[in-house]
């Protein structure tokens, strides 16, 4: 088992190295956290000025991708895509053999499990982390990273992973459950997003600002949508299937869905990202579910995937 320090024979400790590979926001913001912590820190990037600042700051540039993998034992990978991480990795896969690979790389949890394999072809440990953090997060006690793969993995390496930030979590032995958090948390934010996009939209058409509805927006927000989605009886009953409800119910949110559609389109404002929703709330109301609560909807969105 590694342990964050090394001690040598005068007992003074020396922080673990580290290889950082993908210089990006994110990859420059993990380097930097690195550094700060005191952990010798080895980079590349395909765009070598990008390391310049850390170069500065003590980081070590390789030349040569190789000699950045060999330069460690743990290495960080942070690049776009999976398919970049291989096109980069899988030239110099012998360098990978004995080492930890800890990907912070976004993608899919089957991209994860995947590359998991892939790692062990190659002869290295692997761990799968998503981050659930903006890059100026990144070594602050509110940043999010969450893990998947072998436990003892994780509890070798957490000291150094903690430098990262202050909520580092470990969820599975399966390298795919931290991806799956991540693009459900995701899909919560872009959906979020669309939508408010979309009411300034609606706003604009009487021409009132973003920063004239911005205050309503919040209060629609913190005080009916934030208790909604974070109610915990909301998620007992998706577990438990549970779509009873008094007065809340499918046909009422059917109608004021209707109300949305027909608004954007007198007002000719862009409304497809909701058709299909209404779709889904005008079927469930056929099928004589309209006098349960919208949950339910969660057993089509099932449904549609048990039907793929």
């Amino acid at each position: 088992m590694m342990n964050n320090t090394i001690k040598n024979h005068s007992k003074k400790e020396i922080h673990m190295p580290v290889t950082v590979i993908g210089l990006g926001y994110m990859g420059q913001a993990l380097a930097g956290a690195f550094l700060k912590g005191g952990h010798p820190t080895t980079i590349w990037n395909r765009s070598a000025n990008k390391a310049d600042d850390l170069v500065k700051n003590g980081a070590v540039r390789a030349e040569k991708l190789a000699d950045a993998v060999s330069a460690t034992s743990v290495v960080v990978v942070s690049v776009s895509t999976y398919e970049v991480m291989y096109e980069l990795l899988d030239p110099i896969g012998d360098n990978l053999s004995g080492r930890v690979i800890i990907n912070l790389t976004s993608g899919t949890p089957e991209d994860a499990r995947k590359a998991a394999k892939w790692a062990a072809k190659n002869g290295a440990k692997y761990l799968e982390g998503a981050i659930m953090a903006v890059p100026q997060m990144i070594g602050s006690p509110e940043a999010l990273i969450i893990f998947g793969g072998p436990q003892d993995l994780f509890k070798a390496h957490e000291p150094i992973l903690k430098i990262l930030g202050g909520n580092i979590t470990y969820l599975s032995e399966d390298p795919g459950v931290p991806m799956l958090y991540d693009v459900a948390m995701l899909s919560m934010l872009y959906g979020a997003t669309h939508s408010w996009l979309h009411a300034n939209a609606l706003m604009r058409t009487a021409n009132i600002s973003a920063s004239e509805f911005q205050p309503y927006a919040s209060a629609w927000f913190n005080n009916v949508i934030t208790p909604i989605l974070t109610d915990l009886d909301q998620a007992r009953a998706l577990d438990e299937a549970d779509y009873a409800t008094e007065g809340y119910n499918l046909k009422i949110n059917q109608s004021s869905i209707g109300n949305i559609l027909k608004a954007s389109r007198e007002l000719d404002i862009v409304f497809d990202w909701l058709t299909p929703i209404k779709a889904i709330y005008d079927q469930l109301v056929e099928e004589g579910y309209g006098d349960d609560n919208p949950l339910r909807i969660f057993e089509r969105m099932k449904h549609q995937r048990n039907e793929r």
